[in-house]
């Protein structure tokens, strides 16, 4: 069995480099570096969003398909063809398609912002303040689109129901019941796929800042 030698020992112990310790400031950096990627990724993917649906909204310019529906379901019901309701029908699904771009466009303008912000933004409570408003951004735009569609399914069961009254008809019960049940599993599952669509691609990079914004709260408990 070897000798142990404790000089020997003690030397190699003392060459062990000795693993460095962050102090606040070098945390704050990276968090702050973090939280810029975190924002860049929701304005990117908010970007390819806008670009995706303008693209698609190129051929709904003529909506003539949700026409097609929108008629099929009328003749369900009973109803005779109505072309100048049947018009304004379509010229307000267009104008919902428009808005829709629209306030996309206008929450992909306020990520950007919210990035540029962060970006420059060295103040621990300032940077805190921005991610708190960040999310706070990310949850409007949810829910802003999800009641997009409520006002979708609401004009078009409007625009039915008028049809209806101006053409003095009682559709059946079970036409009527086919015909509302079906409009409102779709909406619902509509907005089940939105809902899921933002929790995965969204919540999870929220979840991430979330971490984040946690760990530069503790720093400002500590520095306070």
């Amino acid at each position: 069995m070897p000798e142990f030698d404790l000089d020997s020992f003690k030397k190699t112990w003392q060459e062990q480099p000795v693993q460095h310790k962050y102090d606040n400031t070098e945390i704050l950096q990276m968090l702050n570096r973090k939280s810029r990627n975190y924002v860049k990724y929701i304005f990117w993917i908010s970007v390819v969003e806008l670009l995706f649906f303008s693209v698609l909204g190129l051929f709904y310019f003529f909506p003539e398909e949700e026409s097609d529906s929108f008629r099929k379901m009328l003749e369900r019901l009973g109803a005779q063809e109505a072309p100048e309701v049947e018009n304004n029908f379509g010229h307000a699904y267009l104008a919902i398609k428009v808005l829709s771009l629209l306030i996309t466009a206008y929450f992909v303008l306020k990520f950007y912002q919210n990035y540029r912000r962060i970006k420059i933004e060295e103040n621990l409570k300032g940077l805190i303040t921005r991610i708190i408003k960040f999310k706070t951004t990310v949850n409007a735009f949810i829910l802003i689109s999800i009641v997009l569609l409520l006002i979708f399914t609401f004009v078009l069961v409007a625009f039915i129901f008028y049809i209806l009254d101006s053409q003095n008809i009682q559709p059946s019960g079970s036409n009527l019941t086919i015909i509302i049940v079906g409009i409102a599993v779709s909406t619902l599952l509509a907005i089940s796929m939105i809902w899921l669509y933002y929790r995965l691609v969204y919540g999870t990079i929220i979840k991430k800042l979330d971490k984040n914004l946690k760990q530069l709260k503790e720093i400002d408990s500590q520095e306070n």
